[in-house]
């Protein structure tokens, strides 16, 4: 619903700014322009669709390699005594545990497919300790916050659009990317702990959060300390490392288990040639309606309206231009990826804004879709707190990402 209104509410903005600029500005070239660049657009969303296919198949082959070769069940090992104290009021032998911690996990590692299947059994199973039915309960808003906050070690989908559109190096968002949505995840922990009283002061949750929070602030220092071109470049050669070094680690972790690798890599080719083709409609809506936005000028005047603000605040304005997709990523996944993408189209790949706005693509959930999705599930109505703890975390991850944008890339 929020698509369907966000969608109509483009053209409309669209068409009245065209009309006002035709009657009172005598600008007659402002519908031809307009038209135009629905056509445009339109063979653009095309020939971004059709062209993520072999990336989309080479990386969901080796997602599945990892998924069949047991990396979800390693994370479950890893991340189990963190989230049993962060829900403490399910039973500690609640079959909600199970699913729920593999979501999380097959989250960190981009498996969407995987992740939303177990994320509605686990709410299925939390729903079943749910005194009040049609309300959410503790465990199911710090579950729904873990999903929107969106921590995500592989961010694939954006590198592969990045590469898509001729990036220099389309990995060399990975780092900044990774240290934003760590951010976001840990802000989305503290509030909702704070609405719950759990204590963050823990052993098990201090030493957790304790220790990442150390490594990823001795990172941030680290590069603090470094010239700008050795900054890109560490990250760069750091990135791809880590990147390939991933893919080795599945191969080998599905051959300790006996899993035949090729076979794997298939059966996740196939649903990566499957995805990129169903993109095609939804990048297409969008990035025509987005395109017809920014034709008539009002994308422009938002932007500078927003640049106007905030030269008066004496920060460096560069940074709103790449907005737009921070704006869109709450409300809806396809309408964020066509924000990045005309952003990538306006101002280049490998602009301070195009890849800043990868950044914040990958930073955050589509939040207002996964609490729609996962309460709807199982029928709940008031959801409490959790929109307002779920948006104050995708704060908190774009802000991180402007800083981490001009600490990397400007």
């Amino acid at each position: 619903m929020v698509l369907n209104y966000i969608w109509i509410g483009f053209f409309l903005i669209a068409f009245v700014i065209g009309l006002i600029r035709l009657i009172f500005f005598a600008d007659v070239s402002i519908f031809p322009e307009m038209f135009n660049k629905t056509i445009e657009m339109a063979k653009t969303g095309f020939d971004i669709s059709l062209g993520l296919t072999g990336a989309m198949t080479l990386w969901l082959g080796i997602m599945k390699i990892g998924e069949n070769g047991g990396i979800v069940k390693l994370f479950y090992k890893l991340t189990g005594p963190l989230l049993r104290k962060l829900f403490p009021d399910l039973p500690p032998d609640s079959q909600a545990f199970g699913p729920m911690i593999m979501n999380v996990s097959a989250n960190m590692m981009g498996l969407d497919n995987a992740a939303t299947p177990l994320g509605l059994k686990a709410m299925e199973e939390m729903q079943l300790h749910n005194t009040n039915k049609d309300t959410a309960s503790n465990a199911q808003i710090m579950f729904l916050v873990l999903n929107t906050s969106g921590l995500t070690i592989l961010p694939i989908n954006v590198m592969v659009i990045r590469a898509q559109l001729g990036a220099a190096d389309p990995s060399d968002i990975f780092i900044p990317t990774l240290l934003a949505t760590y951010f976001a995840s840990l802000a989305g922990i503290i509030i909702v702990a704070l609405y719950q009283r759990i204590n963050l002061f823990n052993k098990v949750i201090l030493g957790y959060l304790g220790t990442l929070t150390f490594f990823i602030g001795m990172l941030i220092w680290y590069f603090m300390g470094l010239p700008k071109e050795e900054i890109q470049i560490i990250s760069s050669v750091a990135s791809n490392l880590i990147l390939f070094s991933t893919i080795i680690f599945f191969i080998l972790l599905a051959l300790y288990n006996k899993v035949n690798v090729y076979e794997s890599f298939i059966d996740g080719a196939k649903e990566g040639f499957s995805i990129a083709i169903k993109i095609i409609p939804y990048l297409v809506a969008m990035l025509v309606a987005i395109g017809v936005f920014r034709a008539s000028g009002a994308l422009n005047y938002l932007v500078d309206g927003v640049k106007w603000l905030v030269l008066q605040t004496g920060l460096n304005p560069d940074f709103v231009d790449a907005l737009p997709t921070a704006f869109m990523r709450p409300l809806s996944g396809s309408g964020a990826r066509g924000m990045m993408v005309e952003t990538i189209n306006t101002f280049g790949v490998d602009s301070f804004a195009g890849r800043l706005s990868s950044v914040m693509q990958g930073t955050t959930e589509t939040t207002l879709y996964v609490i729609a999705v996962y309460f709807g599930a199982v029928s709940i109505r008031k959801t409490r707190y959790a929109v307002a703890a779920g948006l104050m975390a995708d704060a908190v991850g774009i802000i991180a990402a402007i800083f981490i944008g001009y600490l990397f890339f400007h």
